[in-house]
């Protein structure tokens, strides 16, 4: 049996992605019994980025800049926007070497049972940024789950009043697949093999 404290370590970080009870509970002695300095910087560095990561204004990706820099990359075409789920997309499909376009990060999936909604997701920011008129195809990167497709579907429709191409990652990624887990040569495949709207 833990101490109180080291309990509620543990629990604390069973709360992070693929860190279950037995793990957490590992975690905790290691860091407090083995890592006490290693932990103590954890804490800081944590503390700091809490404080100093905010939001891209243009694409919401995390960054502590006012733009990330992808955003602020004058190399990228502004003409092709991918629009994802999360940050470790972006890391994902940047890996695979298969995009040369812009972002814009979701940061979740519309889910009603969950209280996530269109304005949980900032689709009034993506609109607006499409309706600039720079943008001319939106590739919708969603992730293959049910709530996923939704989502792609629900924003194909929002943005069929612009003029721009709607299109769909399909090809090579695993339906129910999460694509922050899918190799980058699949991903990078599944970018050039697309499906449109």
């Amino acid at each position: 049996m833990l101490s109180p404290l080291l309990d509620d370590l543990a629990r604390a970080l069973a709360t992070m992605p693929g860190i279950g009870r037995k793990t957490a509970q590992r975690l905790a002695i290691h860091l407090i019994s083995q890592r006490p300095d290693a932990a103590r910087g954890l804490v800081a560095t944590l503390g700091t980025a809490l404080d100093r990561i905010g939001h891209c204004q243009c694409c919401r990706n995390l960054t502590e800049e006012k733009l990330c820099g992808i955003c602020r990359d004058t190399r990228r075409d502004d003409s092709v926007l991918c629009v994802v789920e999360s940050p470790m997309d972006v890391v994902a499909l940047e890996a695979s070497g298969g995009f040369r376009g812009r972002y814009f990060v979701l940061f979740g999936r519309l889910s009603p049972i969950d209280g996530i909604g269109p304005d949980q997701l900032h689709f009034g920011q993506l609109e607006s940024l499409v309706g600039e008129g720079v943008v001319r195809e939106v590739i919708l990167a969603t992730n293959l789950t049910v709530e996923g497709e939704a989502t792609a579907h629900y924003i194909a429709e929002r943005l069929r009043t612009n003029e721009v191409k709607i299109s769909r990652i399909a090809q090579g990624v695993p339906t129910g697949g999460e694509l922050e887990y899918v190799d980058g040569q699949t991903l990078g495949l599944a970018i050039r093999g697309r499906a449109h709207y």
